[in-house]
């Protein structure tokens, strides 16, 4: 066997075994085809979707979602999953309404969400890396924990009166009808390309969501790799809670209330295996682009929105559950 061969063999897969979408290449072209057929879907069913101003508002659909899909697809790869997200947002925006009403700036709003994030997030990391708990258990937990601080520092109330400075961030535009949430979107999709895919970081997480017993006798540092992505995660969330605060101009406790399964569904859609070991971020941003295309489109025909819930929770079903049956088919075939 010759050297070539031998690192071929050794290489870690970043993708998933697709059988189904063999005769497209890749799980990432039938992304982009679905993306185009709901595009021309929706310009066909609403004469109001082919405007310059209604592809910009858009973005705002998936944006917020999309940056915390970012970070968990790291997560989900490396064998962990954070179901505390959109509990992350509505503690978050909690804490900076509080810190407004004593009179911060924008910059101090800024600092306070994307601290309580991180906080929030190596919150869950240690739990999880220190104490070995499961991290769908710790994360549910804490999802009740940090919506409830929210709900008792709030309870039916609402902080309103941000600066304006402060709503650039979530209702400005670069420019014409290029938002700032949308530039930003696309740049961390990058870094987050950059790191998983082009960095021995990256690779290291691949090899962790693969074996984790393994990597550990390897010499990597596991529980280290996994706190490193629960504080991404939550500081991603602590991102996305200023951009959600600063477009909606309030902080409410049941703010981003059901974001976690949209930013699951955007993850195992865009082919992240839900149990780890492989996916790619380019397939995660045509996922996120996917929903916020159904439910902008959704949005455009009235539909109400426990319609699009029941779209959202069908769709992860179908997601997690297709490949495994068609597994079990060819298996049974082969047999």
């Amino acid at each position: 066997m010759t050297t070539t061969d031998v690192a071929t063999n050794r290489r870690v897969p970043d993708r998933l075994d697709k059988p189904l979408t063999s005769a497209l290449l890749s799980w990432e072209m039938l992304l982009v085809l679905v993306a185009v057929a709901i595009f021309v879907t929706n310009s066909l069913a609403s004469p109001y979707f082919l405007n310059a101003w209604s592809l910009s508002d858009l973005t705002f659909n998936f944006v917020e979602k999309g940056l915390i899909a970012l970070a968990m697809a790291l997560l989900i790869i490396s064998g962990e999953i954070d179901l505390s997200v959109a509990a992350i947002i509505a503690l978050a925006s909690t804490m900076m309404g509080m810190a407004l009403q004593a009179g911060a700036d924008t910059p101090v709003l800024v600092l306070i969400g994307l601290g309580v994030g991180l906080a929030c997030g190596a919150f869950n990391g240690a739990l999880v890396t220190r104490l070995g708990l499961p991290s769908i258990v710790v994360t549910i937990g804490t999802m009740s924990l940090f919506r409830g601080i929210a709900y008792i520092i709030l309870g039916d109330q609402a902080y309103r009166g941000y600066p304006s400075s402060f709503a650039f961030f979530g209702q400005g535009y670069v420019w014409w009808v290029i938002s700032l949430e949308i530039v930003l979107f696309a740049v961390m999709a990058v870094i987050f390309w950059f790191l998983l895919h082009r960095t021995s970081f990256g690779r290291t997480v691949f090899v962790i969501g693969n074996n984790p017993v393994a990597a550990a006798f390897s010499g990597v540092r596991v529980e280290r790799v996994k706190f490193i992505l629960f504080c991404l995660t939550g500081l991603m969330a602590g991102v996305a809670s200023i951009l959600l605060t600063s477009r909606l101009g309030s902080t409410r406790p049941s703010i981003a209330f059901g974001y976690e399964l949209e930013v699951v569904t955007m993850v195992v859609l865009g082919g992240v295996a839900i149990l780890g070991g492989s996916g790619s971020i380019i397939g995660v941003v045509l996922a996120a682009l996917i929903m916020g295309l159904v439910t902008f489109g959704l949005g455009l025909l009235n539909v109400p929105g426990i319609v699009m819930s029941i779209f959202t929770g069908s769709l992860l079903i179908v997601v997690i559950a297709l490949p495994i049956l068609w597994r079990r088919f060819r298996e049974a075939r082969g047999g």
